[in-house]
């Protein structure tokens, strides 16, 4: 086997794994616990739901949110491992920590926020930057691809739809913009 093909592989695994952990715990959730671990997200402004941080992105307001994240998080996930499958990782944390701790920072008190919305759009922030700070021609080339693609994308972080957490789509895609400038900076 190629090092590419063991490459594509492994990025192939590492989102499977993710998409698996998503269907399962949302799978879990609904036929089992009745919707009841969504109360493990983001709480802003109690300390119990700083655990949401972590815990958020993996869980889903059913099935059709949870549809709804699937392809954007394939793609732009592996997008972000195309120059290097580890950034896939460092975005990821970056994006949920800086993206969590905004939404429990900013969001208001006694909601709950949840989904992979928050990791979309930290690929998204970092893919669109990531030329930008890299200046080389392929990272710049991604960056106006995912541009055309997903640009239109950039409008959930104002507020639109109740229920939908725009604060979760701002804060998660400034964590992409920062992992992208922190890459940039240890190339």
């Amino acid at each position: 086997m190629s090092k590419f093909s063991r490459e594509v592989k492994n990025q192939a695994t590492i989102l499977g794994s993710f998409v698996a952990i998503f269907w399962i715990l949302e799978i879990i959730d609904q036929f089992v616990f009745k919707g009841a671990l969504d109360r493990f997200g983001i709480i802003p402004h109690n300390f119990m739901g700083l655990r949401g941080i972590l815990l958020a992105p993996f869980l889903h307001g059913g099935f059709t949110h949870l549809i709804a994240n699937t392809i954007p998080f394939l793609t732009l996930g592996w997008l972000v491992m195309l120059q290097e499958t580890s950034d896939f990782f460092i975005v990821t944390i970056i994006t949920m920590l800086v993206g969590g701790l905004g939404v429990w920072l900013f969001a208001p008190p006694a909601s709950i926020h949840i989904g992979a919305s928050i990791l979309i759009f930290g690929y998204l922030g970092f893919l669109l930057f990531r030329g930008f700070f890299q200046r080389n021609l392929p990272s710049i080339f991604l960056s106006l691809i995912v541009g055309f693609l997903y640009g239109g994308l950039v409008w959930g972080v104002f507020p639109s739809q109740p229920g939908i957490s725009w604060q979760g789509h701002l804060f998660g895609f400034l964590g992409g913009v920062i992992a992208a400038r922190m890459i940039a900076k240890k190339l």
